[in-house]
């Protein structure tokens, strides 16, 4: 069993990949820009496979609508998990292996990645059959709504492995620089995905249709097919990575590489969609059109994840690359510029929210009880979108930087000023109103964590508070070996 690392020796080191030097040596924005087009494409599009699952499902009603909102959050928690959370963690690995020139162990990582999707994906799906229906009538779900949530989960949770296996392989390519591949195979996996849904829930021809279980099927496909497309990517002679049958060994030192940065960011995923599942628990005291009209508006925050991934994604690769490489100031260099390009778009989002809320609200339904909690969540937490921009593409770029504590405690912020300043404002008698407004604070709070404990050095040692942000990368760089 192998105890530590590759470090192959100068003369035995491979030849740098053209993705690799690119990743060290390239313009740092427009690397970012040219590797964040397709990969914003693919999150877009990954996004959408969701938004079109939901606009077929409003057509079934009120009832069907609650319930995918009542189920939704734990499906952005496996979604975000298995891409965001472990799949940076897969991503970081492989990066940082190819910076370091430790070809072989970036072979290795692709089955000790497989392996930890299959474990994961199991474990979802036992968690949702055991505990979904307990977990949907705590948010408020009852009678018709609660029964489509429950046929809707059962469903979409019974192929979790699908959802793992495709963010895991995404992500092990993704890793290599490759943002090109897992966008080609997630836009036409998406095309596909719009008459699938529509035979699927409403049927064709003579062939029945399924309701809003055949909308969890149509989505499973989708991640099926996804699946067979990068699998025989990754085998091909087109592939940086070349995993071979000698590859199939458990190397505890790999796993924990992948683990030590994807469990800590589950941690951070995990308190994310603990704070839209509370805020769900806290607005359903106020109806189930207002479930559905919050659980409508808040589907726009979850948009903003795959977006600001575009960019965190390259921000994963480059980042992992430099500090693989020793070069650190390169790396915190990437994380500022990316960051703020990420958090640029999620305003300008968020700015548009504000401004036209139906625009985003009417595509799902029309009930004057929806529209108006949605109007009020938009009205009140969009124009805040910016501040989890800068954090979330923070938070990836500590995923390349195997460096996740104070982005986690950020979020944990977050989860403690949404969840208590909501319950606080509910016995205050502020309404909804005071729920949003607690929402909004926090994702400023997860933002000044953030941002605070990187320009204090937390990457490269101890966090000195006083240190002044315009000496940090000369600091950062005088640590390095």
């Amino acid at each position: 069993m192998t105890a530590t690392l590759t470090k192959p020796t100068a003369a035995a080191s491979p030849a740098m990949d053209p993705r690799t030097r690119l990743l060290l040596e390239g313009p740092i924005i427009g690397t970012l820009l040219r590797l964040g087009a397709p990969n914003m494409l693919v999150m877009l599009a990954q996004a959408s496979a969701g938004l079109i699952e939901t606009y077929f499902v409003g057509q079934l009603g009120t009832d069907a609508l609650t319930g995918m909102a009542l189920v939704f959050p734990l499906v952005m928690l496996m979604q975000m998990t298995s891409a965001g959370a472990m799949g940076g963690g897969v991503a970081s690995a492989v990066a940082r292996a190819l910076g370091a020139r430790r070809r072989d162990d970036a072979n290795a990582l692709v089955m000790h990645a497989m392996l930890i999707a299959l474990v994961f994906g199991l474990f979802f799906t036992a968690s949702a059959f055991l505990g979904g229906r307990a977990l949907y009538t705590q948010m408020g779900g009852s009678g018709a709504s609660l029964a489509a949530a429950m046929t809707y989960s059962n469903w979409v949770f019974a192929g979790a492995i699908l959802v793992w296996v495709f963010n895991s392989m995404a992500s092990l390519i993704r890793g290599t620089g490759n943002m090109r591949v897992p966008a080609i195979v997630t836009v036409a996996g998406t095309v596909l995905l719009v008459p699938m849904s529509q035979v699927f829930i409403f049927g064709w021809g003579s062939m029945p249709g399924l309701g809003i279980a055949g909308g969890a099927l149509a989505l499973l496909a989708y991640y099926a097919l996804g699946c067979v497309a990068l699998g025989l990517y990754l085998v091909s002679r087109h592939s940086l990575l070349k995993p071979t049958l000698a590859h199939l060994r458990i190397r505890w030192v790999l796993l924990a590489d992948i683990l030590k940065i994807g469990l800590v960011g589950t941690i951070s995923t995990l308190a994310t969609n603990l704070s839209i599942g509370i805020a769900t628990g806290l607005v359903g005291s106020f109806g189930t059109a207002a479930i559905a009209g919050y659980g409508t508006a808040s589907r726009l925050e979850y948009l903003l994840v795959p977006l600001v991934f575009g960019m965190g994604g390259p921000l994963v690769a480059m980042v992992g690359t430099c500090i693989g490489a020793g070069q650190r100031d390169r790396a915190l260099r990437a994380a500022w510029i990316g960051s703020g390009m990420a958090a640029a778009v999620a305003e300008v989002v968020g700015l548009v929210a504000f401004l036209w809320p139906h625009a985003w609200l009417t595509l799902f339904g029309h009930e004057p009880e929806m529209l108006a909690a949605g109007t009020l969540y938009l009205h009140t937490v969009a124009p805040f979108y910016g501040f989890f921009g800068l954090a979330l593409a923070l938070y990836f770029a500590s995923q390349g930087a195997g460096k996740l504590m104070w982005p986690v405690w950020g979020n944990v912020g977050r989860l403690l000023v949404a969840g208590l300043g909501g319950w606080l404002a509910l016995k205050a008698g502020w309404g909804l109103t005071g729920v949003f407004v607690a929402q909004a604070a926090g994702l400023v709070v997860y933002c000044v964590v953030n941002a605070s404990a990187i320009m204090a050095g937390a990457w490269f040692g101890p966090v000195r508070w006083r240190r002044a942000s315009a000496h940090q990368s000369k600091e950062g760089a005088m640590l390095a070996p």
